[in-house]
């Protein structure tokens, strides 16, 4: 990068800041670049660039936001103290506390220690969300840094890709749409769908590409003849074609399984005009020129979305028979349906904060408030998924309240969004005036009535498998654990002995002082009693807890040669290091801890020597052995009980023993593939049980091939081998 283009960027970033306000501290700005150039001196990013660029251009799309100066400088600052030796102080000292704040809120926590890198992104997205609380902007430079990250992605490696476009779908891309950023959003997705699926991106652009001078020229008319009728009717507005996003098409060709060219609907004509009662009239006009489909116009100028999103959706049919959607907001709804909460920003030199605006976003307090009782890391991200970027129905109360809840919220959802009294009391509900059971999914527009009792106090547990919404699950659990304490204790217990007697260990083995006291640390509580009390009604797992505990244990019988000391059995049932008082097995595994079991390799994942593998006691089958990330062995997929009858395989040292592993590889379709495929194979010796191929519409090869190997590094000279055949892009392992 020279400094030529970064003063380009650089005027580009003061021009748009003065565009949206004339008296923005454009000498602060110019300070915080000249800082964070100088800090960031002589690092590159992986592409061969300065990499100032980058925290240039993060701030350069918080301006185009028209963010305030204060976000933008914290947006040229906020790797710096994360990447540089130079302290948070340092920057409060230079910039200001309100900026520091920004930037330590940003900063991930790279620098502590955990215990896997899932706790690590979960610590820091609740780090994330308790900067959020106290100043929403932290979150609108986080979108933009992971903007500018995807824009740049393709200098990464294709793991690297792939892992953080899944991590943008997943979590940055919602996050957008759930602050109404939809510029933002869409971008990140179509970013995303760029990397998760080369192969149906390359198809839609191509697609779209084709067909567009057809298809403007369809808009053009269409926009014509509604110019025209706004002229008739003496409104004044303007008019324009928005094409869909590429994963927004990606997404309908999916969930309705047609092609590109069986979608009609790749674009939307928008409407934008002064005032809300011109919306109204200028949609009776939309439908008196063009027949509208039933059930296909929505509202969210009466019934706003949970984002602040305000707009009439109608559908009619276009001249062509086609459907065609239009979409009919004012230039103030259209400001923040493009830039969401950056449309709000009280901030903003001059202009003060609003009680209005505070409680649009309550929802992060909330959600803080609701994940103070939410400590295992699962829980927590099912929780986010779904209170943050679940789909929405709107239901009414008798009095015509509007209430928004998750898609699949049940009456015992409805029951708590009212108030906690109402839940506790609940007895039964009635929808649209008919008695429903309490599991029922509600429906745009359904009419919820709970009916109570003073008879009936307190929730059945069996609700917890019922709702949707975090806050009723929440609500019931504190409910559980301040009115069954003394149970909960005693049920916490009775898990930590089953949990123990499983792994073959002692409560006095592993319950010392120095290693607990962390544990209650983390989860901010005060003695055993809270730690059984939380375990007993759900907040932990007794299967985490021992599992960290246990990990004290053999740290320490290591350090200290627990050989002699420590009693053998207990040690192999623990470790997969040792063999002794095991199984093993004719098929070259060792099971530790049983005598005499029959074992068999699981089809579902096919591990072969070499890879990370655990034993699962099945019911009259022996021990099926199971890869360790098989998604059939995770914890979402394994109940309470399923847990406790994991235990510790590893495999024997053996030369004889063969397995089978499935490969699956996607190439460029070409003449002599199949031919050097299988020629790589008998130069490699390697048997093949199995081969199989096809092609898809485009004009890509799918290869399967069964191979027979000895072990893992067998299977890392076959991927070798095919990679480096011109045209070979992909290579997976199948596990099913």
């Amino acid at each position: 990068m020279t400094g030529t283009d970064t003063k380009t960027i650089l005027d580009k970033l003061l021009a748009q800041l003065k565009a949206h306000n004339s008296s923005a501290d454009v000498e602060k700005v110019v300070r915080a670049y000249e800082y964070a150039k100088a800090a960031h001196e002589g690092q590159f990013r992986i592409s061969g660039e300065a990499y100032i660029h980058h925290p240039l251009q993060v701030a350069l799309i918080l301006a185009e936001l028209e963010m305030d100066t204060q976000s933008v400088v914290a947006a040229l600052l906020h790797d710096v103290v994360e990447d540089t030796d130079i302290p948070l102080k340092e920057i409060e000292e230079k910039f200001g506390a309100d900026v520091a704040v920004l930037v330590d809120g940003v900063t991930k926590l790279g620098k502590i220690s955990y215990t896997s890198k899932e706790e690590q992104q979960i610590e820091n997205l609740r780090k994330m969300f308790l900067a959020m609380a106290k100043d929403i902007r932290v979150i609108l430079i986080k979108l933009a840094d992971r903007l500018h990250n995807m824009r740049t992605l393709k200098s990464m490696t294709p793991e690297k890709q792939r892992e953080k476009a899944r991590e943008t779908m997943e979590v940055y891309a919602p996050l957008a749409h759930r602050l109404g950023i939809a510029t933002v959003k869409g971008e990140l997705e179509d970013l995303a769908l760029k990397y998760l699926d080369p192969i149906a991106y390359q198809e839609i652009t191509e697609g779209i590409k084709q067909k567009k001078f057809e298809r403007d020229e369809y808009i053009s008319d269409v926009m014509q003849s509604l110019e025209d009728k706004l002229k008739e009717i003496g409104i004044k507005g303007q008019i324009n074609g928005r094409a869909k996003h590429f994963y927004s098409i990606y997404r309908k060709m999916y969930n309705q399984q047609k092609t590109l060219d069986e979608i009609y609907d790749l674009f939307a004509v928008r409407i934008i005009v002064d005032t809300v009662s011109d919306c109204y009239t200028v949609l009776g006009m939309v439908h008196e020129q063009f027949s509208p489909i039933p059930m296909r116009f929505k509202d969210y100028i009466a019934m706003p979305k949970p984002n602040m999103y305000q707009s009439l959706h109608t559908t009619v049919i276009g001249p062509n028979g086609n459907p065609l959607e239009i979409q009919i907001r004012t230039w103030e709804m259209h400001d923040v349906a493009e830039k969401g909460v950056a449309a709000h920003w009280k901030y903003k030199e001059g202009i003060s904060g609003s009680s209005d605006y505070d409680s649009k976003f309550a929802w992060v307090r909330q959600l803080l408030e609701i994940q103070k009782d939410t400590m295992d890391e699962d829980e927590f991200m099912r929780t986010l998924k779904i209170d943050m970027f679940a789909d929405e129905v709107f239901v009414f109360t008798p009095q015509g309240d509007v209430i928004n809840l998750p898609a699949g919220a049940t009456p015992i959802d409805f029951a708590f969004a009212i108030h906690s009294a109402i839940g506790y009391k609940m007895m039964g509900a009635r929808v649209n005036g008919k008695i429903v059971t309490i599991d029922t999914k509600l429906q745009n527009g359904d009419i919820i009535e709970i009916l109570t009792s003073t008879s009936v106090y307190g929730p059945s547990r069996d609700w917890l498998k019922i709702v949707k919404t975090s806050q009723a699950r929440n609500k019931i659990n504190q409910w559980f654990k301040k009115e069954r304490r003394d149970e909960n204790i005693i049920r916490g217990k009775d898990l930590i002995d089953k949990e123990l007697k499983r792994h073959s260990l002692s409560f006095g083995q592993l319950f010392r002082q120095e290693w607990i006291d962390p544990i209650l640390r983390r989860y901010n509580l005060n003695n055993l009693d809270d730690l059984y009390a939380s375990i007993g009604y759900g907040g932990l797992t007794a299967q985490k807890i021992i599992m960290r505990l246990r990990d004290e244990y053999l740290r320490v019988a290591k350090q200290e040669g627990a050989q002699s000391t420590l009693d053998a059995l207990t040690l192999d049932a623990l470790s997969a290091s040792t063999a002794t008082h095991a199984t093993k097995a004719s098929n070259g595994i060792i099971v530790h801890g049983i005598d005499n079991c029959l074992v068999r390799l699981s089809r579902c994942c096919n591990p072969v020597p070499g890879d990370d593998i655990i034993g699962f006691i099945t019911k009259g089958r022996g021990v099926s052995v199971h890869r360790r990330d098989c998604p059939n062995m995770s914890m979402t997929a394994l109940s309470e009980e399923d847990l406790g009858r994991l235990i510790n395989v590893s495999w024997e040292e053996t030369k004889n023993a063969s397995y089978l592993v499935d490969l699956q590889i996607e190439a460029d379709d070409r003449t002599g593939l199949l031919a050097e495929i299988t020629s790589n194979m008998m130069d490699l010796k390697i048997p093949m049980r199995s081969f199989n191929a096809r092609t898809t519409k485009g004009n890509v090869a799918i290869v399967t091939l069964t191979a027979e190997i000895n072990n893992t590094a067998q299977l890392d000279i076959i991927t070798k081998k095919m990679r480096s055949i011109p045209g070979v892009y992909e290579i997976t392992r199948n596990t099913q």
